[in-house]
C-alpha cells in the first residue's frame, strides 16, 4: 500500500487537498468511533463474567492499552516511512482481526483467546489516536489544534452510537449464538474493516508525504539563495516543550481510562443494566470527541498553557463528582463521565498541537508513534490499577485519586509556557 503525491504541488493545492484529507478521515474516524466505544462499554463485564472476578475487570483495559502502545509504534514508523495511509489502513485491519479474535473467544469460552485478542483490538484505538496527526500535517501552525480537533470531532458520532446498540449487538448475537456481551465486538470489527477501506482506497494524496514535498521545495528554494543558505537553522526538536505536551497526555490518558473503565463495573454492581452503562459511557464518548471543535479554537487563540491547565482542573471536578455520587444514582455519573471526556480532550488537543509543534516533519511520524507508546502505557497502567484499587478500596477512591493526580498537568502547562 504505497502511495504518491503529485510531481507538481500546483496539481493540488494544498488547501484543497487538505480538505479532502480532513473529509476522508472524518469518514474513517465515524466508523473507528464506533468500534471504540463499542468494545470500552462490555470489556470488563465480558472479563468480570469470564473470571469471575472483579479484581481483573481491569485487565482487558489494560491489555487493549498494551496493544494499543505496540500498535502505536508501529504504525508511527509505517507512517513514517510510507506515508499516513498505509500506517492507519493497517492499523484498523489489525482491529477488526482482534474483534473476531473477542468474539470466537467468547464462544469457546477461552480466557487465554480472549485476553491476546484483546491485546489486539488494541491497536484500533492507537489508530485512531494516530489518525489525529495526519489531520495536522498540512496545517499552518496557527491552526494545527483546529485541524486536530476537526478529526477527533469526526469520532463523536460514532462513538456515542456504538455504546447504546450494546444491547441490540447483544440480541443479535444471542440470535447468532454467540454470548450477549461479546455482541458489541461484532460491530466494533465491521466498523473497523470499513475505516480500513476507506483509508487504504480514499486517502490520497498522503498528508505526510505531501508536507515532505512541499517541505522540500521550500529547502530548495532557500538553499538556491546563498545569502539566505547559510542563515537558515536546520529544524531541531524543541525536546522541553516535546516533554511538556507527551507529559499532559499521559496523565490525562492514565486518569480518564482508570475511572472510565471501572464506571460499568461500578454500575452494574449497584443493578444498573447494560443499557444504563452504555448511555452512561456514550456521554462520556460524546464529551471527548464532541467539543474538540471549540477546544481547538480555544487552543489556537488562547494558547497551549492555558487549556492544559484547564483539562487537569476539569479531570478533578470529574472525580469529585464521580466520588460523591449514591450507587443507586445514575445522573451524577452522567455528569462526572462528561466532566471526565470533556478534560481529556483538553487534555489531547493541546498535548497534540504541541508536540507536533516541537518536532520537524523529518521525525514527525516516528516521533508521534512513540509519545502515543507512552499514551498507551499510562492507559495500561490506568486500566490495570483501576480494578485492583476498586477490590480493594472502592470506586470513590479511585475517582478521588484520579482527580487529584490529574492537578500534576498544571505544573507540565508551567513547563510548556516556560520552553518557548
Amino acid at each position: 500500500m504505497t502511495n504518491t503525491v503529485p510531481a507538481r504541488t500546483g496539481d493540488l493545492p494544498r488547501t484543497q487537498a487538505q480538505r479532502r484529507i480532513l473529509i476522508v478521515l472524518g469518514a474513517a474516524q465515524v466508523l473507528s468511533g464506533a468500534g471504540l466505544a463499542a468494545g470500552v462499554t462490555v470489556g470488563a463485564l465480558l472479563a468480570q463474567d469470564m473470571l469471575g472476578s472483579t479484581s481483573l475487570a481491569g485487565l482487558p483495559s489494560a491489555l487493549g492499552t498494551a496493544g494499543s502502545a505496540s500498535a502505536a509504534l508501529a504504525v508511527g514508523r509505517i507512517s513514517q516511512a510510507r506515508g499516513r495511509r498505509p500506517g492507519l489502513a493497517a492499523g484498523y485491519l489489525a482491529g477488526a482481526v482482534g474483534s473476531a479474535g473477542v468474539i470466537a473467544a467468547a464462544v469457546v469460552g477461552n480466557a487465554v483467546l480472549l485476553f491476546l485478542s484483546l491485546f489486539v483490538y488494541g491497536a484500533g484505538t492507537a489508530t485512531n489516536l494516530q489518525a489525529r496527526y495526519a489531520g495536522a500535517d498540512l496545517a499552518a501552525p496557527a491552526h494545527r489544534a483546529r485541524a486536530v480537533s476537526t478529526v477527533l470531532v469526526a469520532t463523536t458520532l460514532g462513538g456515542v452510537v456504538g455504546p447504546n446498540l450494546a444491547a441490540p449487538t447483544g440480541d443479535l448475537a444471542h440470535t447468532l449464538g454467540i454470548p450477549d456481551l461479546a455482541g458489541p465486538f461484532l460491530l466494533a470489527g465491521a466498523a473497523y474493516a470499513m475505516a480500513a477501506l476507506i483509508l487504504a482506497i480514499w486517502l490520497r494524496p498522503d498528508p505526510l508525504l505531501l508536507a515532505g514535498t512541499l517541505e522540500a521545495e521550500r529547502t530548495a528554494a532557500a538553499c538556491a539563495q546563498p545569502r539566505d543558505a547559510t542563515r537558515r537553522p536546520r529544524p531541531a526538536v524543541n525536546r522541553s516543550r516535546l516533554l511538556a505536551g507527551a507529559l499532559v497526555m499521559v496523565l490525562t490518558q492514565l486518569v480518564m481510562v482508570a475511572i472510565m473503565t471501572m464506571t460499568p463495573v461500578h454500575m452494574h454492581d449497584h443493578g444498573h443494566g447494560t443499557a444504563a452503562s452504555g448511555f452512561v459511557i456514550a456521554i462520556h464518548t460524546g464529551a471527548m470527541y464532541l467539543p474538540s471543535p471549540l477546544t481547538g479554537w480555544l487552543v489556537d487563540r488562547y494558547g497551549r498553557p492555558t487549556i492544559a491547565a484547564t483539562s487537569g482542573l476539569t479531570l478533578l471536578a470529574a472525580g469529585i463528582v464521580a466520588a460523591n455520587t449514591p450507587g443507586d444514582s445514575v445522573e451524577p455519573l452522567v455528569v462526572a463521565l462528561a466532566l471526565l471526556g470533556l478534560g481529556w480532550n483538553f487534555g489531547l488537543v493541546t498535548g497534540t498541537a504541541v508536540i507536533t509543534d516541537a518536532v520537524p516533519l523529518a521525525t514527525r511520524a516516528k516521533t508521534q508513534g512513540l509519545v502515543d507508546v507512552a499514551i498507551a502505557i499510562a492507559g495500561a497502567t490506568g486500566g490495570m490499577a483501576s480494578g485492583l484499587i476498586v477490590a480493594a478500596a472502592g470506586y470513590p477512591l479511585l475517582a478521588i485519586g484520579g482527580g487529584i493526580l490529574a492537578l500534576a498537568i498544571v505544573p507540565a502547562a508551567v513547563a510548556t509556557a516556560r520552553s518557548r
